[in-house]
């Protein structure tokens, strides 16, 4: 489909070291483009494909998104961009939230990184009318038990999606989001390895299964293409009916 060819765009994709990250940037070089990724290792062959970091292909650099100052320190091996999407996060379990310190650590990569991205590449964005997708959480939209500071910073994306749509629509970048469910990835593998706790979480699922990376990578492809040429400031819930119901 040639609203769905994106040959000749480069993309940069945050957190795309990895996980429903690196499935998008497999997705857009699938499609023809240039595509950046990022990640915490030194070197791109310090990545296990067999974990899923499949980094054939990208253009892998290092940056911390901890790290505020990294964000804006950093010196991109690129001068033009038309696609950035924000994906990175962490979690931590065992009520660890609840603890300040944690609590700050989460909310940092969560929220205030990709505010720290978006600023860092909105004059290329808005040289190229590019489009600026960020990666929240259904957890950002209903509660998640023993994970304060995971869904306070979730929800803090879904917003900052919407303020900054509006703050950069007339510059022509479009900020618009995915607000993925249950997928199967490393940041998820204590509940989906686990028989008793998945069977407890799908049924909650009304579509009564995983979310797959591809089908979050389907959204954020809509969301960078011509089709969703009109639509602006928008989080997609992609979770399988997961926040219908309470």
């Amino acid at each position: 489909m040639k609203d769905l060819d994106f040959s000749g765009k480069r993309a940069l994709v945050v957190g795309g070291s990895s996980g429903i990250g690196n499935g998008v940037a497999h997705a857009f070089l699938d499609r023809g483009a240039v595509v950046h990724v990022t990640g915490t290792r030194a070197s791109a062959d310090q990545y296990d494909p067999a974990s899923g970091s499949d980094l054939t292909g990208l253009n892998y650099s290092q940056l911390n998104v901890s790290d505020t100052s990294a964000v804006e320190s950093w010196t991109p091996t690129f001068d033009s961009l038309d696609i950035l999407v924000l994906c990175q996060g962490v979690v931590e379990y065992r009520r660890a939230e609840f603890q300040m310190e944690t609590f700050r650590r989460v909310v940092e990569v969560n929220l205030n990184s990709l505010m720290a991205c978006a600023v860092k590449f909105q004059p290329m964005l808005a040289k190229a009318k590019g489009s600026l997708i960020t990666v929240s959480s259904a957890g950002g939209i209903r509660t998640t038990r023993g994970n304060p500071a995971y869904a306070a910073s979730k929800a803090g994306v879904i917003h900052l999606t919407a303020t900054l749509a509006d703050a950069w629509a007339g510059q022509g970048i479009r900020v618009n989001g995915v607000a993925p469910g249950l997928v199967a990835t490393k940041m998820t593998e204590v509940t989906v390895a686990d028989p008793e706790r998945l069977a407890e979480r799908l049924k909650g699922i009304p579509i009564g299964r995983l979310g797959e990376i591809r089908e979050i990578a389907g959204v954020v492809l809509f969301l960078a293409s011509p089709l969703s040429g009109y639509v602006v400031g928008q989080t997609i819930v992609s979770d399988g009916g997961r926040t219908l119901s309470s």
